[in-house]
């Protein structure tokens, strides 16, 4: 290969983006722009039975795969979805209590959702659109798709972990788990003290 087809080669392979003619030239030191047109096309010429090419798209001038040969490159690549708090707390939600709404989600959660959480559920395909409620407004309710029951290895909502099943696994905090207890004892102590109080005097005697 002449010296000018080996620069033009060597300032292609370094060129962050695509380039003319006239960009290689002024790149090259002020080459003529018809001789840099010249070894491009014998640098096309001398690639056009190799596994890459050069190419010229909207005057501009790259190297790219071998189009019989895009198919060894591509690779699947596996994107891991990290969902947040609130998206944890929609979808475990709607996976208990579908089909559900809008409404209903942030009744059951205590604070209100934005469209965007549900969105992403969505688009992650874990939840679908059901329908409406046929109440007055007719509000969109959700439930969960067969793509979310395949993701966590489900074979219906039935298998769906109850709460015993958690508590055991150790995904429900303890301290709340704690709490529950604490103010279940307190409720039921504070009836059997009710009950003691109205207890009828003649009938205890």
């Amino acid at each position: 290969m002449e010296e000018l087809d080996r620069a033009v080669e060597a300032a292609l392979f370094a060129a962050e983006e695509p380039m003319t003619a006239e960009a290689l030239a002024g790149f090259l030191g002020g080459a003529a722009v018809g001789d840099v047109r010249d070894a491009l096309q014998s640098v096309a010429d001398h690639y056009e039975k190799r596994g890459v090419h050069l190419v010229e798209r909207g005057k501009r001038w790259h190297f790219e795969t071998a189009p019989d040969l895009a198919h060894l490159l591509r690779r699947e690549k596996e994107q891991v979805r990290r969902l947040s708090r609130a998206a944890t707390e929609v979808l475990a939600i709607i996976a208990y209590h579908e089909p559900v709404s809008r409404a209903e989600i942030e009744s059951i959660r205590g604070v209100q959702t934005s469209g965007g959480t549900l969105d992403v559920l969505m688009e992650a395909g874990w939840v679908k659109i059901a329908g409406r409620r046929e109440v007055p407004g007719r509000p969109t309710i959700y439930a969960t798709t067969t793509e979310f029951l395949e993701h966590f290895g489900l074979s219906s909502r039935r298998d769906l972990p109850g709460i015993a099943e958690l508590r055991a696994t150790g995904l429900l905090d303890p301290v709340e788990d704690a709490y529950d207890e604490l103010v279940g004892e307190s409720d039921a102590d504070q009836q059997g003290d009710n009950a003691d109080g109205n207890r009828d005097p003649i009938g205890d005697d």
